[in-house]
């Protein structure tokens, strides 16, 4: 009975030393700011914007010249027509409005859409490092609160190796 005890023991410790995991992190968020390629991503999300802004400066304007004209012509309308020319502004404010919070919504939307190759370009060299390496998971330092890492499995310096990026110089 000893015997067999021993046994699954022994299985039992040897495997769970198989289980094992190699564990790594990496700052994600610091890869992709210094990317060559964020650059060109800022670059196309500001002429992104500045395209949102235009047209919600032409739509601004139109509304401000039709409130300045009704205010002009005001005294001279009767109600129906008041009522009428009141009820345009208030639907092209609220379009103005509602433009100008899409316009919020659009310029994450196209700037997430243009951060995806950065991010299949990490993810694919993050993968080829872990699999070199011998690592089971690697965890992103940003956004979690670790309360210890040890950097001899930060795969930051690995990453920007591989995809050949070098670290800005520090100007003090």
């Amino acid at each position: 009975m000893k015997l067999k005890f021993t046994i699954l023991f022994i299985a039992f410790i040897s495997s769970a030393a198989m289980a094992q995991s190699k564990v790594g992190t990496i700052d994600s968020d610091y890869i992709i700011n210094i990317m060559p390629e964020a650059k060109i991503v800022i670059e196309r999300s500001q002429e992104y914007g500045a395209r949102l802004d235009s047209t919600f400066s032409i739509k601004m304007e139109d509304y401000k010249k039709r409130v300045k004209d009704f205010r002009a012509k005001e005294k001279e309308m009767g109600e129906l027509m008041k009522k009428v020319l009141v009820d345009e502004l208030t639907a092209l404010e609220q379009d103005v409005k509602k433009f100008q919070e899409n316009g919020n919504k659009l310029m994450q939307l196209k700037r997430n859409e243009l951060m995806v190759p950065l991010y299949k370009k990490l993810n694919e060299a993050v993968t080829e490092i872990a699999k070199e390496e011998g690592y089971s998971q690697i965890f992103t330092k940003a956004g979690n609160q670790f309360a210890y890492i040890d950097e001899n499995f930060d795969i930051t310096k690995l990453v920007m190796k591989k995809l050949g990026i070098k670290a800005p110089e520090i100007k003090e």
